[in-house]
Parts: structure tokens; sequence; C-alpha cells
């Protein structure tokens, strides 16, 4: 009986362990066999990945090499709560001075927290994501603070478990996301900020996430985007549960190709010079804003852009909107006296009038379709060049009319306005010249003024150049050439001539009479230079508005002046929105001109050229008697 007993266990026994091994060898056929190419390719998903890797976006350096933009490989750092778990407040503790963050903040994300995946099954996260952006130096940092961590407890009186998870809590539980991410820097901070823009995330909601591809927002690095930031690379390869990558199972590593960089005909030293000028001019007159440009005029580079307010590009989301406006080119605004360069050099150019021309001033009011026009002072008879020197309403307008709407307007788009410079800075404005059939019977009297239309700074400082040039208008020119990460220049820009406003003769002329300004019988004897002739205009216009449509107190202000006059090395322009404590923009802008073109003539090492002779007085000037000559010829009074 016994014997029986022990026989039908063994048998029960011997059943139970063959359909055991039965069912595993079903299990077996049907993983390997049955639903291999399934569970194969789960498993692929599951663990295999493509990594993209962001190519080193391209530096902006100056005409000199100097970096003006650059970028840094930063780290992602990461950790596994599933090892940190029970110690979350001691890596809290140990971290948070580090990553610059709160310890509740940290303990909070380091907290194990548990999910169901698509399965239903249960498990446990094993990524979070502490901070972004993280310098290699102070990743250092942080895996020494990880390896010496103190953990709360006796460890001495730790199991072998917990031992063994605190070897792997500071070896393994904080790391970096295997693609590295990059980090924008301006080392130069505010300098130059208008012209270099700044970058951020294609995907404004994956901010500062490695998978966010990082693109240009404003300035150069908006509009040399595509340059700057190279082509991508990718990898094929397969990861741990915490997305580490395993470098054995690597399939395929395309090397993403860096960026160009770029080479700006901006020279930092003279930027600087710019800026620290318009410093000066926001300290004397506290305007709205300033802005000045440096231009060579034979090739239309653009040696210096500056703009205050400004802000810094490393942190552009602290700065207001109007901080990060570029008002050299995202301005319209009535230029004033700098205008009547294009009427007096329109009219030169069509030998309408000669320099010794004279015109009778009315003594500072003119009656003209029902509508008085003012000068600023009660002037007789002035010749051409002297309506320049004064800077005469009532004489532009008189030159204007003779020159008649047609005309006047031709030269006007023959000057550029109207239409974008073709500058490489995205945002740049049109300007505004109203359709000739759009002019009312004040118009041709008001223009020549610089009334009724509407002007950019880098507009008015490019038709400037142009007289300075010979009467050859430029295009703006701001990038020199691009190079690789190796140095080697693989495209060059050349300047480009636009178009032959007036001739040479005319272009001449109109340079003799602009050096009178910058004389003391001039409206900006304080733009003078000790070393240099200066030729230049200068600009006062009240801005649009108020109860009878102009503000008697609210002016835009300038000066542009060339230097020097007979072979011009630099144009400079200051440019100041409602001006304090002065409005004339002799007075306002000239002085800030002298200082921004003293300290860039020497650092340019530009040689003196001698001074035009003094000037007869003025009063000489007024009181001239009127001579009625033979049209045609010079001296002529209208």
């Amino acid at each position: 009986m016994v014997a029986a007993a022990q026989c039908r266990r063994l048998v029960v026994l011997a059943v139970g362990l063959g359909l055991a091994f039965a069912g595993l060898i079903y299990r077996l056929i049907d993983v390997q066999v049955l639903r291999h190419e399934e569970l194969a390719a789960r498993a692929k998903v599951n663990t295999r990945s493509t990594q993209l890797s962001e190519p080193r976006r391209g530096d902006v350096r100056d005409i000199r090499g100097n970096v003006l933009a650059t970028s840094e490989f930063v780290k992602t750092v990461c950790a596994d709560p599933s090892l940190i778990d029970p110690w979350q407040a001691d890596v809290a503790r140990a971290l948070a001075p580090l990553l610059g963050a709160a310890e509740g903040e940290l303990i909070e994300r380091l907290q194990l927290r548990g999910h169901a995946n698509e399965k239903g099954q249960w498990t446990t996260n094993h990524y979070v994501v502490l901070k972004h952006k993280v310098k290699p130096e102070l990743w250092d940092q942080i895996k020494r603070t990880m390896a010496r961590l103190p953990l709360s407890g006796d460890e001495k009186r730790f199991t072998k478990t917990e031992q063994a998870a605190a070897k792997a809590l500071r070896a393994e539980a904080v790391f970096v996301d295997p693609v590295d991410d990059q980090l924008r820097v301006y080392p130069g901070g505010m300098l130059a900020a208008h012209v270099l823009g700044f970058v951020g995330p294609s995907d404004p909601d994956a901010k500062d996430h490695p998978a966010a591809r990082t693109i240009g927002k404003d300035g150069i690095e908006l509009a040399m985007d595509t340059v700057l930031r190279g082509v991508s690379g990718w990898r094929e390869t397969e990861t741990d549960r915490r997305k580490r990558e395993l470098v054995t199972y690597r399939e395929r590593d395309v090397v993403a190709r860096p960026g160009l960089n770029v080479v700006l005909t901006l020279d930092a030293r003279l930027q600087d010079i710019a800026e620290t000028g318009l410093v000066e001019a926001m300290r004397l007159h506290s305007p709205i804003s300033a802005s000045a440009m440096m231009i060579r005029p034979k090739t239309g580079e653009i040696l210096a852009l500056a703009n205050l307010p400004a802000y810094d590009p490393n942190r552009p989301g602290d700065a207001s909107p109007e901080s990060r406006r570029d008002r050299v080119i995202g301005i319209n605004a009535e230029p004033g006296s700098t205008f009547k360069i294009v009427v007096v050099a329109a009219a030169l150019n069509e030998g309408i009038v000669s320099l010794s021309d004279q015109f009778d001033c009315e003594q500072g009011q003119f009656m003209y379709a029902g509508r008085l026009l003012h000068d600023h002072k009660k002037y007789g008879i002035l010749s051409v060049e002297s309506i320049i020197t004064k800077s005469s309403n009532i004489g532009a307008a008189k030159i204007g009319i003779n020159l008649g709407q047609p005309r006047l307007y031709d030269y006007i788009r023959r000057f550029g306005f109207g239409e974008r410079t073709g500058i490489v800075l995205p945002g740049e404005e049109h300007g505004l010249v109203h359709a000739l059939p759009d002019w009312n019977k004040l118009s041709i009297s008001r223009i020549p003024m610089g009334h009724e239309i509407a002007v950019t700074p880098l507009q008015m400082v490019m038709a400037m150049s142009a007289i300075a040039n010979g009467g050859r208008l430029m295009r703006p020119m701001l990038v020199d050439h691009l190079e690789d990460d190796r140095g080697q220049v693989v495209a060059r820009y050349r300047p480009q001539f636009v178009r032959q406003v007036v001739s040479d003769a005319a272009a001449q002329k109109m340079v003799e009479a602009l050096k009178t300004v910058v004389t003391t019988n001039g409206t900006a004897p304080g733009a003078r230079l000790a070393r240099y002739c200066v030729a230049g205009k200068t600009g006062t216009a009240n801005k649009p508005g108020g109860p009878t449509g102009y503000w008697p107190d609210k002016f835009f202000s300038s000066f542009i002046g060339f230097f020097p006059a007979d072979d011009p090395e630099i144009c400079i322009s200051v440019v100041l929105d409602e001006p304090k404590n002065g409005h004339f923009g002799g007075e306002v802008a000239g002085p800030i001109f002298k200082s921004i073109a003293e300290q860039a003539a020497n650092y340019l090492n530009i040689r003196p050229t001698p001074l035009p002779p003094p000037m007869v007085s003025s009063a000489l000037a007024v009181a001239a008697p009127v001579q009625t000559l033979t049209p045609g010829r010079s001296g002529r009074t209208f």
C-alpha cells in the first residue's frame, strides 16, 4: 500500500513536471517563433532610439576677429528617483546650491512615482530633468559632490542591500542626457545687441529642452540663421532604462556639421565708441531714445550701429520690446532739415541753381498756398550755399518750388527713400513717401524741409553717404564674409553699387555747402573737428501729433556728417528722440558727433586734413543787396 501511494505521487509529480515543461516549451516557441517578429519589434521600440545631435552654432565676429557671439556645449543634468529613494532630502541638500534651486522643489522632483504603462503594468520613474544648460565645469562639481554625498543614518550599520543602494546612488543616480545642449553666449553683453539679436527654442512649448532646436530670433542671429545653425547629425543606438546610451550597440552615427562663422563689417572698438557717445547723450539730454551709425561712404560698410536703450542678448527675456527695438532701421520719422540735402542736390544736378544763386527768405515768414512757413531766424537774402549753412526752411522751399513736384519726387526715390535699403537685418521699415497724385498744395514747400515724409535713420545716413561718395548710392553692407570652423573663408561679400543719384560735380558742390554747416556761421559749430574738415547737416523736426498737428515741445533732433570732407573715410549719424536741455540738432547731436568722430579718427589713424578758411560774417550775407541777373548765370536772385 505504501509503495503504491508513493508510486502514485511520483506519477502525479512527473505529470506535473511534464505539464510545466510543456508549458515552458510552448511559451518559448510562442516567444521565439510564433510571436518573434512582434516582440522583437516591440523590444526594439523600447530600447532602440534615434538621437539627433545639434551642430555647434557658428560664431559671430567683428571685422578684426573679436567674438561677439559664440556657443558652448552644455549638459542637461538628470536623475533616477528609483536609485535615490529614500535619500531625496540628502541629495536635495547637496545639489540645491549648485543647481540654484530650492531644496523643497528638488525633494518634490526626486520623489519616486509609479504609473501604469501601455500594458497596464505598474512601473516607476527613472528619468527626471534637474537643470538644463549646465556648463561642464559645474557638472564636474556635481559629480564630485555626489561621489562624496553624506547620507542620513549610520552607514556602518547599513545592510548589504542598503550599502549597494548607497553605492548606486553616488555613482549612477545623477547623470547627464546623452545629447549635449548648447548655450549661446554674448561676451560683450549689451555691445551691438541690436545687430546681433538673440536665439531661442524653435518650439516655445519645449523651452530650454535639448530636443528643441535653437534658432535665431532677431538681428544677425535671425537673418543668418540657416548659415549659423549648420546641419544636424543623428545616431541610431540602444539605451538602458535610464535613457543612457549603450555604446556597444550603436549602429549608425552621422556627425553633425558645424555652422559657419559670420564675420561682420562691424568693428567692436568703433561700436563701443558709438555706444559710449550715446550714453553721454542720454546723460546730458535724457531723450526717449538715441541712435548712432558709422558708415564707410565709398563701400557702404557699417562700422558701428548703436541704439539706446539697449538690452543684454544673454537675457533677452528681461528686456522690454522697446529696448529690443532697432531704431536705426525700425522707426519712421520726419527727418527735418537733414532732408534739405536732397532738394538742393537735385536742383544743383538739374542746373536749376548754383551755390551762389540767391533767394529772398522773407525775413522768416513766407506765405505759400494760404499758409505761413517760418524760419527759426529772420533771414533776408541768402545764397543757396547759405541756405544750407543757416538751414533756412524758406530757402529750401523756394528751391523745391523751382525744381517742381515731378523732379523732386523723382530725386526722393533715386536717393532711396520710400523703399528698404536692403540691409541684412530683419525688421527694416520702408519709410513713407506719398505718391505724387497724393501731394497737396503745400507739399512742394514742406517736403524740402523734411516734413510730410518719413524716413529711417539708416535711409538718411545712406543718402548723406551718397553725397560724400560723388553721388553714388551704395547698399548698406553688414556681413563681410563667412568662414568655416577651421577659419577658411567660404564666401565673401562685396560692396554693392545701387545707382548714381546725382553727378559727381553736383555732389562736390553739395559738399562745399555742407562744409559751412560746422563753421561759426553754421548751425553746428559744436560738430567742428580740430584736425579734420567736416561736411554735415543738422536736423530738427517737430514730432507729429498734438492739437495743431505737431507737438511744439517734442523734437526729433539729428546731425549727420562725414570727414575728411573731400575724401571721406567715415559718415556718422547721431539721432536723439525728444531730447531735453536743448533741442536743435546742432546743439544736442553735433557735440555727440564730435566726440564719436574724434575717437574714431584716432583709432583708425585717419590722416589730418587742412581746415577751410573762416567764412565771411553772416551779417554780410544777410544784408547783401538784391540783384536780378540774367537767368542761367551765377549769382541769380529768386
